[in-house]
């Protein structure tokens, strides 16, 4: 077999480009194993190269049904390569196992994909072979009984990859069309309104401790007398908690009503908002 054509296949087994595949045929002697070892672990070099790097672009993926539905993030350097089609098919590949394996990153990580090679070998070979830093972000897995889950997508980027993508799941034996159009504007008011949490006692206390102390400092210089600024200080904690939890957040699509006043008109009996998950590129 010529050099080229040793190339050729090289270039077909591992995807790498014609400049790597050639020098590594010649530093292997024309043996295309000892050539596909080489790449794997100049690869590798590359990838650890890469990681000190800040990956801030990237997709949002969901994959599954309405009984059980996974969302998972992976991120790059520019928006550039979230666009490009072997980072796409890769994610998309990605996206399915991860719904297998319930968003368990580390078996994800381990797991065989369709060319028989891990999830982590196929990472490196992509950051070698496209250039950039690509990392695994955030993920998540719905599945609860006796509900319903819908998910909506924000700037799409192609199929189900997008920039932005909401979980819904609904807690409901109703399985009708004003369950399903309720779900689906929930999931976009939740898309627009980035809930902390369902409840305002769910909200992390580590954030309301923060918000705590942001109020405070304001507070601190104002010259208002000690009580009135106390009075001040619950106040606007009450509208942080109440504006930051879903069900008292105020309906993106009717702004007097709050998203639990809806949730009573609908009048469908034990229908409750189980749990929410979103993921924004960026943020």
């Amino acid at each position: 077999m010529s050099d080229i054509e040793s190339v050729k296949k090289l270039r077909e087994v591992t995807g790498a480009g014609f400049k790597d595949c050639n020098l590594a045929i010649k530093e292997a002697s024309g043996d295309i194993d000892k050539a596909i070892e080489i790449l794997r672990v100049k690869g590798i070099s590359k990838a650890s190269k890469k990681m000190s790097r800040d990956a801030k672009e990237g997709v949002v993926v969901v994959s599954g049904d309405e009984t059980k539905t996974s969302i998972i993030e992976v991120n790059c350097e520019t928006d550039f390569v979230a666009k490009n089609e072997d980072f796409i098919n890769f994610v998309k590949e990605l996206s399915e196992l991860n719904n297998q394996k319930n968003s368990n990153i580390e078996k994800l990580k381990n797991s065989k994909m369709k060319n028989d090679k891990t999830v982590d070998e196929n990472l490196v070979a992509l950051i070698a072979k496209i250039g950039e830093k690509i990392t695994i972000g955030k993920s998540k897995t719905i599945e609860n009984s006796n509900c319903v889950n819908n998910h909506y997508l924000h700037t799409i980027v192609k199929d189900n990859v997008a920039k932005l993508a909401v979980l819904v799941s609904l807690e409901t034996k109703d399985k009708s069309e004003v369950v399903k159009t309720f779900s689906k504007q929930l999931s976009m008011h939740i898309a627009a309104s980035n809930p902390l949490a369902l409840d305002s006692n769910q909200i992390d206390q580590d954030v309301i401790d923060k918000e705590q102390e942001l109020v405070a400092e304001e507070l601190k210089n104002s010259g208002k007398p000690q009580e009135i600024a106390k009075k001040i200080s619950l106040g606007k904690m009450n509208k942080f908690k109440e504006e930051n939890a879903l069900l008292t957040q105020a309906w993106v699509m009717e702004p007097k009503k709050k998203v639990r006043d809806i949730l009573q008109e609908l009048s469908v009996a034990d229908l409750k908002i189980r749990e929410f998950y979103r993921i924004k590129i960026g943020e």
